[in-house]
């Protein structure tokens, strides 16, 4: 059974946060691999837009996260939570947030996706915002701990990671390893 067809089966052909029929698709709920379909969520365009930014969010729509937020499936507690969070300013969502549960587990999960805008952001030597994916090159000659090899200037390093606890580093891989890497030594 592919993930298409588990997610039909699960949310009964519907979108698991509105419940409309029309348009449906998987939705990855990051940070998640996607391995499973327990990581996705089966949603229709109009969540679907509004959870990737590319249509403006309608308050009005969510409030169907009454419902969605008592589902079974994690994935779908989990995009619940951020969009009660998105709008809490709102405040009904505040009222929503209070009556919800979720293990630690989940709960992590849920706000690994969640923006702090307050939050210090990953910045490149050139003060140059950083994202998950981007690609950077050294500006300097790095001499990596516990490997054999120097990573030279002008060395591309592809698909970084930021490492959330701290804003002055990223991971990346260099010759195949995974390494920790000091922002104020790359470029975007």
């Amino acid at each position: 059974m592919s993930f298409d067809n588990q997610l039909k089966e699960r949310s009964n052909n519907a979108c698991e946060l509105c419940g409309a029929t029309a348009n449906l698709s998987p939705y990855l709920v990051a940070p998640r691999p996607g391995t499973n379909a327990n990581e996705y969520v089966y949603t229709c365009s109009v969540c679907k837009d509004q959870l990737e930014g590319t249509q403006e969010t309608d308050v009005n729509h969510w409030r169907c996260l009454n419902d969605a937020m008592w589902s079974e499936t994690d994935a779908v507690k989990v995009i619940a939570y951020r969009m009660l969070h998105q709008l809490k300013a709102e405040g009904w969502p505040n009222d929503l947030l209070e009556m919800m549960y979720l293990d630690d587990e989940t709960l992590d999960w849920a706000k690994a996706g969640i923006i702090d805008e307050n939050a210090p952001k990953h910045r490149d030597s050139n003060g140059v915002e950083l994202q998950h994916g981007d690609s950077v090159v050294l500006i300097k000659d790095l001499n990596v701990k516990g490997a054999t090899f120097t990573a030279k200037r002008g060395t591309a390093v592809r698909n970084i990671r930021l490492v959330h606890d701290n804003p002055e580093q990223i991971e990346g891989k260099i010759n195949g390893q995974s390494i920790i890497i000091l922002t104020q030594y790359v470029k975007k």
